[in-house]
């Protein structure tokens, strides 16, 4: 045992993680449960004097190289490429090692730490980019004029490093499971749903129909909008946009005219697409706290109960 009788040991305590350190994603380990194997620690380290277990245990586990993330330790990953999507939101491409590959699983996210004003904040995203794509991963994010990580994201420039941890969540899919897949989505809400869709629409033996109702603010705000006309020529799959504050369905393209409407998802709009899915339909939501719980409320209603309901 060492002499711990010139320990500062209330410097060597971990800090609490704030509530802007957690993403609010569920993730395992969340940041509180590392805070509080590293306090346990520190009390172990405290009762025996030895504060060199503090420093063994930081060298004990080196990261592997040859794994490209821990859902403990954040890694580095660089911007490879910025490209704007719409007003306030750009598509993040990060680089990884040639031939390399995340390997997650439909519908993971990760989390992202930056600081600010001295404050690290911690939020997650879902990589929009196709679990098996290899190089590279893609990220879709909104800017908000007030938020905590969006001024730290705004500084972000190609070849800068960004911290990442995970993969966390999911959402188990195989192929062929279920008959329809109806995602009901609003704003960048659309990410995970975009890694499911490609992968049904890249597996020719995946018969599964696709229904998509996207909620935006108008037609500018539609994100990866090349993309989703691309998969919208699939056999298929079919798009549903709703628009709050578009002003009128005859300033759109003839293309999305008959496929949108005006206003919000209404009890009535959501009857509708159900009773034209071609087969019973599993839903598949994500947006923000009060979306989800208004598309939850409204399904469930509809006579579909939370068996056939998964929320991001």
């Amino acid at each position: 045992m060492c002499d711990s009788g010139d320990t500062d040991w209330l410097s060597l305590r971990p800090v609490e993680p704030c509530p802007d350190q957690c993403c609010g994603g569920g993730c395992s380990p969340c940041v509180y449960d590392l805070y509080q194997a590293e306090l346990e620690l520190w009390e172990k380290a405290k009762e025996r004097g030895d504060p060199q277990l503090l420093r063994r245990a930081n060298t004990e586990q080196p990261q592997n190289p040859s794994v490209l993330l821990s859902s403990e330790d954040f890694r580095e990953f660089t911007i490879f490429s910025v490209e704007q999507e719409t007003e306030d939101t750009s598509r993040y491409r990060f680089q990884l090692p040639p031939g390399a590959s995340l390997e997650l699983n439909l519908g993971q996210h990760l989390v992202v730490r930056g600081r600010v004003n001295g404050l690290d904040i911690q939020r997650a995203y879902t990589p929009i980019s196709s679990i098996n794509a290899k190089g590279y991963f893609d990220v879709l994010i909104k800017i908000y004029e007030h938020g905590l990580m969006s001024q730290y994201i705004r500084s972000w420039r190609e070849r800068d490093s960004v911290s990442w941890r995970g993969p966390f969540g999911g959402f188990p899919y195989k192929a062929n499971k279920f008959g329809e897949l109806l995602m009901l989505c609003s704003g960048t809400g659309l990410a995970p749903m975009i890694p499911i869709l490609t992968s049904v629409t890249d597996n020719e033996d995946d018969e599964t129909f696709i229904t998509l109702v996207f909620c935006c603010r108008t037609f500018k705000c539609i994100h990866m909008k090349s993309f989703l006309q691309e998969q919208a020529r699939f056999w298929n799959v079919r798009l549903f946009y709703v628009f709050s504050q578009e002003g009128s369905l005859q300033n759109l393209p003839m293309s999305y005219k008959e496929n949108s409407k005006i206003g919000r998802i209404n009890s009535t709009f959501l009857e509708m697409v159900l009773d034209t899915c071609r087969r019973k339909p599993y839903a598949l939501i994500c947006g923000s706290a009060s979306f989800t719980e208004d598309m939850v409320h409204m399904v469930n209603e509809l006579g579909h109960n939370n068996d056939s309901i998964f929320s991001f």
